[in-house]
């Protein structure tokens, strides 16, 4: 475009493009990073989603088949996948508007060219404003939403002002221009930004599909579970017993549907089910006397849909030559920074018994067979009990506390009320099916505030576990996504690490 001949207009348009190039060099590697955070964020609650819409189909069909509910799911089913099939159509749409800004900020896959320019502030306002394609977005929303409440009319008397598809114009960020829907929200908008907004435009629309599917499926009932795979369980109280104790085997048949099997830890370490729904695991053992290993089971209740926890202890006992024995009282396994009670045995009576302990930086105290082990570092320790002359060694494995799980009020994440989310003051982290008493304690972290009640994605450092003061907790609401990210927790070791965090989905 040729430049004005009045002097004080090209003057003008000099400084325009001086202050464009400014704000194209202010945008900061933190901020576009904490864009990149929240979009993929935004990406596993989608994906978190669709799980759950995968089980309410699966449980419509079950009572497709159920010929009490047959013709009463079948309805509500062609609903819901009338809901299924409008939000696929948008989320596919959404993609090429992904696919088309990244093109146009220099991603190029025909050319190998895999990357583009995150910071560009003129890809977003050509695609959306300049070339139209803002208000076909706005469109293809207002369509989507309409669509939705068009179903049934029970479904628009439901969800007439509760859909989360905000379509209102939000407030702009840079105090001029023109006052679209589009301009605010795509004008001069970094390349990274306007993906994260897209992405909040998928997760909203993911959010009122499941609402609506949700609907139709507890119009006929609440979900069904059903058992189609069968296992016969069978365990005993000891491997290893002398004559005269007493033997205890139980015995009964497991029913689960390998659809939804249940989540399994053995000794604190996850383990995949095999294809008859069995956790296994195989060790070696090691110390002497009696050992214990602890189980825990999540699983989803059939008759509540609740997630429940079932923990057991399976206890064994390993035989020890020369007549001497030293046990873990917690699964032979020491821990940096508490208290391991081990207690050891002696045949020859302790004025000739004699125990010491080496590696990890572990010290022992105690007598008379209690004793008490502290470490200090990852690795192993020995510890050695000599009775009358002979020396035998026990090898324990020395970890770090587990990481703990972190909670807001009752939830570790996924969806949670939104008057519930709301109403807590602080977050924790909780140490769960820990056999020690440890406690962690929260001292930082950011939480990014998206979808509904944000136009804008927002974000708060915390210093600690106080969630009270957070102004935008008050501003949550159903269609809400909350996501904690990079917390860090100080345990009972006194080191600072930085745990795993979860999003929350509002409703």
């Amino acid at each position: 475009m040729a430049l004005p001949k009045e002097p004080r207009q090209k003057m003008i348009n000099i400084m325009y493009l001086v202050l464009t190039a400014i704000l194209a060099l202010n945008v900061s590697a933190e901020i576009l990073n904490a864009f990149k955070v929240v979009d993929a964020s935004l990406l596993k609650s989608n994906a978190a989603i669709d799980a759950s819409n995968t089980t309410l189909f699966a449980s419509l069909k079950a009572k497709m088949d159920d010929p009490a509910n047959k013709e009463k799911a079948t309805l509500w089913n062609d609903k819901a996948e009338q809901a299924k099939k409008m939000a696929d159509g948008l989320f596919a749409k959404l993609e090429v508007f992904k696919d088309s800004l990244k093109r146009a900020s220099g991603y190029n896959p025909e050319k190998n060219l895999m990357t583009y320019k995150e910071d560009d502030l003129d890809a977003a306002t050509r695609l959306f404003i300049v070339n139209g394609k803002g208000p076909q977005l706005l469109k293809d929303l207002e369509t989507f939403k309409n669509g939705l409440l068009n179903i049934d009319p029970l479904i628009k008397k439901e969800f007439d002002n509760k859909l989360p598809i905000d379509l209102s114009v939000p407030p702009s960020t840079t105090g001029g221009g023109s006052n679209t829907w589009e301009y605010n929200y795509f004008h001069m908008t970094p390349t990274v930004a306007a993906l994260t907004i897209l992405s909040k435009f998928e997760n909203d629309v993911k959010n009122a599909e499941n609402q609506v599917i949700t609907y139709c499926q507890n119009q006929v009932g609440a979900v069904v579970f059903k058992l189609n795979k069968f296992e016969p369980i069978a365990s005993a109280n000891s491997t290893y017993l002398m004559p005269g104790q007493e033997m205890i085997i139980q015995a009964g048949v497991g029913a689960f549907n390998d659809q939804s099997k249940p989540t399994i830890s053995i000794g604190g370490t996850p383990i995949t089910l095999n294809e008859r729904g069995v956790a296994e695991k195989k060790f070696n053992v090691s110390g002497g006397g009696n050992q214990k290993v602890n189980v825990n089971i999540k699983y989803t209740n059939p008759n509540t849909g609740a997630i429940e926890t079932l923990n057991k202890e399976i206890e064994y006992t390993v035989g020890t030559p020369g007549g001497v024995a030293a046990s873990a009282d917690k699964m032979n396994v020491f821990y940096i920074g508490v208290d391991n009670p081990i207690t050891v045995g002696s045949p020859t009576g302790w004025d000739r018994t004699s125990v010491s302990i080496s590696g990890a930086g572990a010290t022992l105290s105690g007598s008379n067979g209690k004793f008490v082990v502290k470490a200090t570092t990852i690795g192993t320790a020995t510890l050695n009990v000599t009775a009358d002359g002979k020396t035998t060694p026990f090898t324990f494995r020395v970890k770090r506390i587990p990481d703990p799980i972190f909670k807001v009020g009752p939830s570790s994440g996924g969806a949670i009320q939104a008057a519930v989310f709301k109403a807590q003051q602080f977050c924790r982290a909780d140490l769960e099916n820990f056999d020690f008493e440890a406690r962690y304690q929260v001292v930082g972290g950011t939480v990014y505030f998206t979808g509904a009640g944000f136009n804008v994605p927002q974000s708060v450092q915390l210093t600690g576990n106080n969630l009270g003061a957070i102004a935008q907790m008050s501003k949550c609401q159903p269609g809400t996504s909350v996501i904690f990210d990079q917390i860090k927790v100080v345990g009972p070791d006194g080191s600072q690490r930085t745990i795993q965090a979860p999003g929350f989905l509002l409703k």
